[in-house]
């Protein structure tokens, strides 16, 4: 069975890059201190955490919620924000609460991204150059970059590097 992804539509079709349009979703986001690995680790458990019963339903009964990819990792202010997209049959009103304050859950507007599609390992050094090389397609579009970059991981981790995927996700303004 395939694992649900958030809804888009791809608007320039430029392998390795393209420009999405994504329909709005919900996230159960989380922010971690500390360099990328250890934060990713953290914030992975804490949002695994939520949808595997960390949670309490309005029914007063804790509830397993489906695994859904990507996990995304982008930086903030001296931490990183960790969020997994719910299921699309979910909403904030059908979600149930997290038990964990540090989770918490939000609406994410439609909104359009610039993506590079890249596999192995997601090091400082392959965010970096995939980074760069994103940005540079986004100024060859005149495109305008309205936010930072995102890393978007679709795998688990034991996932073969040579068949992970991996994006660079930068929100654009078309």
């Amino acid at each position: 069975m395939a694992i649900e992804e958030p809804a888009f539509s791809v608007l320039i079709d430029d392998k390795p890059y393209e420009l999405r349009r994504y329909e709005g979703y919900v996230v159960a986001e989380t922010l971690v201190s500390g360099d990328f690995d250890s934060a990713s680790r953290a914030g992975f458990r804490r949002i695994a955490g939520y949808i595997f019963g960390d949670n309490q339903a309005a029914s007063g009964t804790q509830r397993n919620i489906a695994m859904t990819a990507p996990v995304t990792v982008e930086p903030q202010d001296n931490a990183w924000r960790l969020h997994f997209v719910m299921p699309s049959a979910e909403s904030l009103a059908t979600l149930p609460k997290p038990n964990n304050p540090e989770v918490r859950l939000r609406t994410v507007e439609p909104h359009f991204v610039a993506s590079i599609r890249f596999s192995g390992f997601t090091t400082a050094s392959s965010i970096e150059a995939q980074t760069r090389l994103l940005q540079s397609w986004i100024t060859k579009q005149k495109l305008e970059a309205i936010g930072q970059a995102q890393v978007a991981r679709y795998n688990d981790p034991f996932t073969l590097p040579w068949n992970r995927r991996n994006e660079i996700l930068i929100p654009v303004k078309p």
